[in-house]
């Protein structure tokens, strides 16, 4: 069996109404059993978590259905899967809770190359307890974050290092197992930003060596939802605020409120759906999601390359994603024209490919491009070559016009 993207397509509702999507990094269109997930939880009867009710009895089921399907979606420990509204409100949650055993002369690090959700909840959690913040850059030339950008901020007073795994704005794919090892030899702790790599490859937490990684449903056809992976025993020994009533259980102890079990099962059916791309219908759930992603990958390279190559033929274009490993997430600018100019006029062509910085505000200053950017090119599982033809034949389009 090969990757049916007619089929793939054909089950995405949005994509009916004709846009050419390149905007996949700031969040893809949802397939329908994904819908469906969601309008079943809801039409069912529903209640608090418990086992007496059928309501009840159905949202323990959403939950403990969806724990276990992020872990075999992320090769963690469904015991360690936390749940909240956005990555950017669990990093906040997180950074405050291990702030409080920061003391005046910690170090804690963050990187220039990630978005502003994995700089701003560190430097500001820092700042309130005295810690000091250390920046790892990169390199604006090529693209590339690496161990040693990482290890040269290092120190026996590190206690936590926050790295992205994949750039929403450059696509850099950073060698986080090796930056791993660095800062575990330090003694730190390492918050892994992975709302952008999810989407576009097979994640490993343990292998990977995070001891906490975030991501985000809905950068991978599921719903608008926050979604943070840890080993258990290191959740058990941390204390957030809470309320009284509420449970001191992990993973339940990070998660304020009721959770919204609707949106659980949409997350869940996007696990399922994913698994069910995979060329080889067998196996557990976590081997169709491997050979799933196996398959996206290889068919987002290949449109990537086909795009990369047509881009470099135009004298015009800067093209700053340059990494030897990166998403297909492509970041350009021209001379002489305006990205947001770019950005509508291939708008009105039905062609969605944004302009701006996408909250990687240190990144677009360091690539030079102030808080502007660019235009960014994100492909997603569903993208065709005939999107990418309208893409092509836009921008060559747009370039020709006289201003």
């Amino acid at each position: 069996m090969t990757y049916d993207l007619a089929s793939l397509r054909a089950q995405i509702p949005a994509l009916a109404a004709g846009t050419a999507h390149f905007d996949g990094p700031g969040g893809t269109q949802t397939p329908r059993p994904v819908i469906e997930a969601v309008a079943d939880a809801l039409t069912r009867p529903l209640s608090i978590r418990g086992d007496g009710l059928p309501g009840e009895r159905h949202a323990e089921d959403i939950v403990v259905g969806t724990r276990r399907a992020l872990a075999d979606l992320l090769g963690a420990d469904p015991r360690g899967i936390v749940f909240g509204r956005s990555a950017t409100q669990l990093t906040y949650d997180f950074s405050r809770t291990l702030a409080a055993q920061w003391a005046p002369g910690d170090e804690v690090v963050v990187t220039r190359l990630d978005h502003d959700a994995n700089i701003r909840p560190w430097v500001q959690a820092a700042e309130r307890a005295g810690a000091t913040v250390r920046w790892a850059d990169f390199d604006p030339a090529t693209g590339e974050l690496t161990a040693d950008h990482v290890r040269a901020v290092l120190s026996e007073r590190t206690r936590l290092v926050a790295v992205t795994a994949a750039s929403n704005l450059i696509g850099t794919r950073p060698a986080v197992a090796e930056i791993a090892r660095s800062v575990h030899e330090a003694g730190a702790l390492f918050y892994v930003d992975g709302v952008h790599a999810t989407a576009h490859g097979t994640v490993d937490v343990e292998r990977l060596g995070a001891d906490f990684w975030v991501c985000s449903p809905y950068k991978f056809l599921g719903p608008h939802l926050g979604v943070l992976a840890a080993r258990p025993e290191l959740l058990e020994s941390l204390r957030p605020d809470k309320l009284l009533p509420s449970t001191d259980a992990v993973p339940e102890r990070f998660e304020l409120g009721t959770l919204p079990y609707e949106v659980l099962a949409g997350a869940r059916a996007a696990v399922h759906f994913l698994a069910d791309l995979s060329p080889e219908p067998s196996g557990s759930l976590r081997e169709r999601l491997v050979a799933a992603f196996a398959a996206i990958e290889e068919h987002e390279d290949l449109l990537r390359h086909r795009v990369e190559k047509a881009l470099a033929e135009f004298e015009e274009v800067t093209l700053y994603s340059r990494a030897a490993e990166r998403t297909p997430t492509l970041l350009v600018a021209f001379e002489g024209h305006s990205t947001v100019d770019a950005y509508r006029f291939l708008a009105q062509r039905g062609v969605h490919a944004p302009s701006g910085s996408f909250y990687a505000l240190e990144a677009s200053r360091r690539l030079g491009l102030g808080d502007t950017g660019g235009l960014r090119i994100g492909l997603a599982p569903y993208t065709d070559a005939g999107d990418v033809d309208r893409l092509l034949e836009g921008l060559s389009a747009f370039l020709r016009r006289t201003v």
